[in-house]
């Protein structure tokens, strides 16, 4: 395993929460309406797309899916959704709410590695704010990356291993301001962009664009930056568009 067991305990605990926009979630709320855009933009970007349903015909795996909270509305948008969480309570949260909305979603509980089989790919791969629960960086990377097609894009969403983030976002956002339940991160953890590059270049992929993003907690709001010193998105390419996709996204 590469998710630490008490990760998944404490997700567990939370599960219940996770589309309450009042609660201990409501930073993830917030970065998600900004995350949402970023990714569709991207998407669109690459692979083009139709102006009422601009992910139609891709098929995209969220990896440490959550409640649910990016892959019902990119489900919404016409994509064919996978969500991966090893948290039962996770799970169950994101089926129940998904259920409630009429949104299909293919949502699988476990690893990577034991539910998505190795030869199944996706068009788009998310891995957002869960590499730093991972015990083994490198390893989940190269597992999650697998699963990209050729002329695919994997997302991942993080934060960096700096003073500036055990200031902000441990010591200010879980015990100061307390937005976030205390323990919801450990430092050691955390993971550098250069690293995650890194992880991602040795799995085949190549880095196309890297941004921070800064979260306001006091007022609750999120927006794009060019300090990537605490939470930053990165957007990894498995090579050219391949003709095969290229023609799909022409209909």
């Amino acid at each position: 395993m590469t998710v630490i067991t008490s990760e998944i305990e404490r997700f567990n605990r939370l599960s219940a929460t996770w589309w309450n926009s009042e609660g201990p979630m409501r930073p993830l709320h917030v970065v998600n309406a900004l995350r949402l855009d970023y990714v569709v933009q991207q998407i669109t970007a690459h692979f083009g797309g139709q102006t009422n349903s601009p992910l139609a015909g891709l098929r995209i795996l969220d990896v440490g899916c959550g409640g649910g909270l990016l892959s019902e509305p990119l489900a919404r948008l016409g994509a064919q959704v996978v969500g991966v969480d090893a948290s039962p309570g996770n799970i169950a949260a994101a089926r129940l709410h998904a259920e409630s909305r009429h949104v299909v979603v293919d949502y699988r509980l476990g690893e990577p590695a034991a539910v998505v089989p190795a030869e199944e790919r996706f068009d788009v791969v998310l891995a957002l704010e869960v590499v730093e629960h991972v015990s083994d960086v490198d390893a989940f990377v190269s597992r999650v990356a697998s699963s990209v097609a050729p002329g695919g894009l994997m997302f991942a969403s993080t934060i960096d291993r700096t003073w500036k983030s055990f200031v902000f976002a441990i010591v200010g956002a879980e015990y100061v301001l307390r937005v976030l339940p205390r323990g919801t991160h450990a430092w050691r953890q955390f993971v550098r962009p250069s690293e995650l590059a890194l992880a991602a270049g040795r799995a085949g992929l190549q880095q196309t664009d890297l941004r921070g993003m800064r979260y306001l907690p006091l007022i609750h709001k999120a927006s794009w930056c060019k300090d990537t010193s605490v939470n930053y998105m990165a957007t990894f390419s498995a090579g050219a568009l391949t003709p095969t996709r290229a023609k799909k996204t022409e209909k």
